[in-house]
Order: C-alpha cells, then structure tokens, then sequence
C-alpha cells in the first residue's frame, strides 16, 4: 500500500483547516496517510513514504513559516529522488508575494530529486472551496498510486 506523510504549519488555523481537508481528499483512496503538523516529525521521516505533501501559510512578504525553518534548513541532507510530491499553503493577497511559502517548499523539494505532481494549491486565507482542497488531496493521492502500482 502507497504511504504518503502530510506535514504543515499553521499560525491562524487556516493552513491546519486547508491541511485537514486535504488530508480528507486522500482518505478513502487506498492509500496510508501519515500526518504531522510541526514541530512534530523530523525532516529524515519523508524518505520512508511514497508521496510528500508539504503545508504552510505565507509569513508576511513571502516568507516561509517560523515552524518551518529548522525543518527546511534539515531538509537539504534527503535523499527523495523519484519521490512524488506536492505543497499547499494559505497566504493573504494584499501581500506582494502571494503563498510564496508554496513556491519555497516546492523548489527545495525539486532541488533533492522530487516530482512534483501538480500545480501547487494556493488558498487566500480561510478556504471557501473545500471541494477544491478535497479534491487536491485525492489527485495527489490518485498520482502516488499510479507510480506505486507501475514500479
């Protein structure tokens, strides 16, 4: 069975909320879902899973969460070449860089070996379209099972 770990930061509970509903797009997929919300879980945790999902909000102009930078700075020892991935994050867009949290993790994922497997989800505060979080889930988790089956 495909293992994926979703990890996230959250400040207001807006990314905890966008988090949760995409944790319940992959339920139900046939997949195992891992969940941590930081500073719980360690960095090394996301070799052992199939599929990485990476949450967090936006801190002012475009900077990454506080919860998140030890993790991300701990990143760069992995090794996660061919492993499928995708990030989400909650932002306001009276900012300059809008979710640009999303881009950070994206990219560092990218830079040790990662595929990103869609576009990532981009939410402005609170998300309204729970449909549209939902549905973010269970196309990664479709994606990661994809590529489990076809190895």
């Amino acid at each position: 069975m495909p293992k994926i770990i979703l990890v996230f930061a959250s400040m207001t509970g807006n990314t905890e909320t966008i988090a949760d509903l995409v944790g319940k797009g992959v339920e139900g997929t046939g997949v195992e879902l891992t969940i941590r919300e930081l500073p719980d879980g360690e960095p090394k945790e996301l070799e052992d899973y199939d599929g990485i999902l990476l949450g967090s909000y936006t801190y002012g102009d475009g900077e990454l969460a506080d919860e998140f930078l030890d993790f991300y700075e701990d990143m760069d020892t992995l090794n996660l070449t061919g492993k499928k991935a995708s990030v989400f994050g909650s932002g306001d867009q009276s900012y300059e860089n809008f979710c640009a949290a999303v881009d950070i993790l994206s990219e560092k994922l990218t830079e040790l070996g990662a595929i990103i497997t869609q576009e990532g989800l981009k939410v402005e505060l609170e998300p309204e379209d729970e449909d549209l979080c939902t549905a973010f889930g269970r196309e990664f988790a479709e994606n990661v099972k994809e590529v489990k089956v076809n190895i």
